[in-house]
C-alpha cells in the first residue's frame, strides 16, 4: 500500500486524538460516548460500502448481522451455567478456558462463557449465516437482492423479538465487560469512557486499512469490473459469483464485529438493533457520503449517528434518516460530497494549484533577479542615496 494512501488514515487518527482531547479539555467527555457507539455503527457502513460502491450489490439486512454478533456475545456471556458446573463437558470447557467464574449485577456467582470464546462464536455465526444466505442471493441482481436480504433482516428481527433466551422485546441485559490486553476493557462505565473510544476508533481505522488494501489489489480491480458488466466480467476469466460472495461475508463479519463490541459496551442488546429501518439507516450513511467513498462514509456516519444518538432528530429519526435517503437518490446520487458546487470547488482548488506550479519557476527567476539588483544587506524597496 503506498504512502499517499495512508496519509488519510493518518489525519483521522490525528482528528480522533483532537477530538477526544478537545471535550476532555471542555469537560465534555459524556460527547465520547455516542462518538464510540457511532464508530461500532460506522464498521457496518465500511462493509456496506464495499457491497454496495465496489460489486453494486444492495442489502437491506445488514442489521440482521449487527443484531447476529450483539445477541450472540450477549447470550452467551450472560447464560448461567453453574448448575451444570459437574458435568464433564462443562468441566472440559473450564479447563480450556472456555468458561469463566464471575459476580452478576445482583451480587450472585455465575459461570458463562468467556467473552473471547463468545465474540470468536459470533463472527463465526455471521459469516456462516452470510455463507448461507449470500450463496443464492449474492446470484440475484437488482431489487430482487434488496427483497432478499430485506427479508432475511425481517426474519432476524422477528426472531429477537419473539425467542424467550433473547429476551424478546426487553433484549438482554446485565453483558460483563470485554476484556482485551493490557488492562483495556470494553464496558460503558464511566472510568473506561476514553480507553473505549479509543478502542472503537482503532476498529475502524482497521477495517479502512483492510477495506483500502482490498480495494487497491487484484481483488479490488475484479469488483470493479463486476460493478461495470458482469458479463464483460465472466470473459475475462473473473468470477463474479465467488467475489460477490466473498465481499457479503466480508461485510456480514464486519458487521457482527460492530455488534459484539456494542453489546458489551452498553452491557446489553435489544430488538431494536435489528429493525429494518436500522438497516436503512445503514444504507442512508453509504448514500450520504459516497457508495464507493470510504472517508466521505465515515465521515457523515460519524456525524448522523451521533446527532442522532443526541436525539437532535427525536421522535422523527427513523423519517429523517428516510428523508435523507430520498433526497440523496434524488438530488445527489453520487453522496452530497460529490455534489455539483463542491466539485466545481475542488476542481478551482486543483486548477489554483496547477497554476502556481507552472508559475513556479518564472516568479523564481524574477525575484532572483530582484534580489540580484539590490545591495548585500538591502531590505526590499529600500533605496540608498
Amino acid at each position: 500500500m503506498r504512502w499517499k494512501r495512508l496519509a488519510p488514515v493518518a489525519v483521522l487518527i490525528v482528528l480522533v486524538i483532537l477530538i477526544q482531547l478537545v471535550f476532555s479539555a471542555a469537560d465534555a467527555v459524556y460527547y465520547l460516548t455516542q462518538l464510540t457507539m457511532s464508530a461500532y455503527y460506522c464498521l457496518v457502513a465500511i462493509g456496506l460500502c464495499l457491497l454496495m460502491g465496489h460489486t453494486g450489490q444492495i442489502s437491506l439486512g445488514h442489521a440482521g448481522f449487527f443484531a447476529i454478533g450483539g445477541y450472540t456475545s450477549a447470550v452467551l456471556t450472560t447464560v448461567n451455567l453453574l448448575p451444570h458446573a459437574g458435568s464433564g463437558f462443562v468441566r472440559f470447557l473450564g479447563r480450556i478456558g472456555f468458561v469463566v467464574r464471575r459476580v452478576d449485577l445482583y451480587g450472585e456467582e455465575i459461570l458463562s462463557v468467556s467473552p473471547w470464546i463468545a465474540f470468536l462464536a459470533a463472527v463465526i455465526l455471521a459469516l456462516v449465516v452470510a455463507f448461507v444466505i449470500g450463496l443464492p442471493a449474492t446470484r440475484l441482481k437488482g431489487h430482487y437482492l434488496a427483497m432478499a436480504t430485506l427479508g432475511f433482516g425481517v426474519i432476524i428481527h422477528a426472531v429477537a423479538l419473539g425467542t424467550a433466551v433473547l429476551g424478546e422485546s426487553d433484549g438482554i441485559s446485565g453483558v460483563p465487560g470485554f476484556r482485551l490486553f493490557l488492562g483495556l476493557e470494553v464496558n460503558g462505565r464511566l472510568k473506561f469512557r476514553v480507553q473505549n473510544y479509543y478502542i472503537a476508533w482503532f476498529l475502524i481505522v482497521a477495517a479502512l486499512l483492510l477495506a483500502m488494501n482490498l480495494i487497491h489489489s487484484r481483488v479490488g480491480r475484479a469488483l470493479r469490473a463486476i460493478h461495470g458488466s458482469e458479463q464483460a466480467a465472466s470473459s475475462l476469466g473473473i468470477n463474479p459469483a465467488r467475489y460477490k460472495l466473498t465481499v457479503f461475508v466480508f461485510s456480514a463479519v464486519l458487521a457482527a464485529v460492530g455488534g459484539s463490541f456494542a453489546a458489551h459496551y452498553n452491557g446489553g442488546i435489544g430488538p431494536s438493533e435489528a429493525t429494518v429501518m436500522k438497516s436503512v439507516r445503514y444504507v442512508a450513511i453509504v448514500a450520504v457520503g459516497g457508495m464507493s467513498n470510504l472517508w466521505g462514509i465515515v465521515l457523515m456516519g460519524m456525524l448522523l449517528n451521533f446527532l442522532s444518538l443526541r436525539g437532535y432528530f427525536g421522535s422523527y429519526d427513523d423519517a429523517v434518516f428516510a428523508a435523507i435517503l430520498i433526497g440523496i437518490m434524488l438530488f445527489a446520487p453520487r453522496g452530497i460530497l460529490r455534489l455539483p458546487l463542491l466539485d466545481s470547488v475542488r476542481r478551482l482548488a486543483g486548477a489554483g494549484r496547477g497554476a502556481l506550479a507552472r508559475a513556479g519557476g518564472p516568479l523564481a527567476g524574477i525575484l532572483a533577479r530582484r534580489g540580484g539588483e539590490r545591495k548585500d544587506g538591502e531590505a526590499p524597496g529600500e533605496r540608498h542615496g
